[in-house]
């Protein structure tokens, strides 16, 4: 996670599946809150409008490889080399994920609990949050440390979720959570990664030659700790500003029924509708 490419490539995979996560909830639950469960992944039809979870699906292998590549061929400090296998593995997990939701949708819906796909999503998150920003020291440390708090809030929800899919508000904090990541993670690329966006006497991440691989060089202490302090504000303002967005999407949403998403005429709202009708006999027997 040293470069703004990296950054910027996972800021436009979270950043969108995030808020289409929080479209499709907050549509499926102004629908029908009594009978809402949430998705591992909310389908639409016709298919090509789930052309983000197949973007995902060749994206990811490549990335994966990419770093597979880099751990073979970098000739640096063998520490700062194994993170590229590390980042690897991270990346093959979600990989593996998506592989898991296209067949559970596709293949055999069945056999695949969705509960079972949330709690793999979990370990994923908790594979991510132990690898994040391993190695990096300086002011990049806190930086990746709140990144890593934001995958622990995802992985809670998908362990959460997997227990408890009528959570709205775990499927409220995954969603977030996701959109949180991407604007944090380009955040730090920018404040990290490039010597324009660097903090007042800080340099950009680079390799060191102290005790950390990875060390943002500040001339003075005083730097550092300024630094460090606006880097803290920066992300209160970032998670005001998704707050205010998530709530503001729930408002019109509810306000008005043509802005919720297309998800919400399609398959999975039939489906959710069929289970409210299987439900209401069953509430009859036992009424009477």
């Amino acid at each position: 996670m040293a470069s703004l490419a990296t950054h910027f490539s996972a800021s436009i995979f979270l950043f969108p599946v995030g808020l289409r996560r929080l479209l499709c909830s907050y549509s499926l639950y102004l629908k029908n809150p009594s009978s809402y469960r949430s998705k591992p992944w909310y389908f639409s039809e016709p298919k090509w409008k789930n052309l983000d979870l197949y973007t995902l699906l060749v994206a990811l292998p490549i990335a994966s490889f990419s770093e597979i590549f880099l751990f073979l061929t970098f000739s640096g400090h063998p520490t700062y080399r194994f993170a590229f296998f590390q980042q690897s593995a991270v990346v093959f997990l979600f990989w593996a994920l998506v592989i898991v939701v296209i067949l559970k949708e596709y293949v055999d819906s069945a056999t695949i609990n969705e509960g079972y796909v949330f709690i793999i999503a979990a370990i994923a998150f908790l594979v991510e949050y132990s690898v994040i920003g391993k190695g990096v020291g300086g002011l990049g440390a806190p930086v990746y440390e709140l990144l890593g708090k934001l995958s622990l809030v995802c992985a809670g929800s998908c362990l959460y979720l997997g227990m408890r899919p009528s959570a709205f508000f775990a499927e409220y904090l995954l969603s977030s959570g996701l959109v949180f990541k991407g604007t944090w993670v380009l955040q730090a690329g920018l404040n990290l990664g490039t010597d324009v966006f660097a903090l007042k006497g800080c340099r950009k991440l680079g390799v060191s030659t102290g005790q950390w691989d990875l060390d943002v060089k500040c001339a003075l202490e005083e730097d550092g700790l300024r630094g460090i302090a606006l880097m803290n504000l920066l992300f209160i303002v970032h998670a005001i500003g998704v707050v205010v967005v998530s709530f503001v999407l729930f408002g019109l949403l509810s306000c008005n029924r043509n802005l919720r998403f297309g998800e919400a005429n399609g398959p999975l709202l039939a489906q959710l509708e069929s289970e409210s009708m299987l439900m209401r006999p069953a509430l009859e027997f036992e009424l009477e």
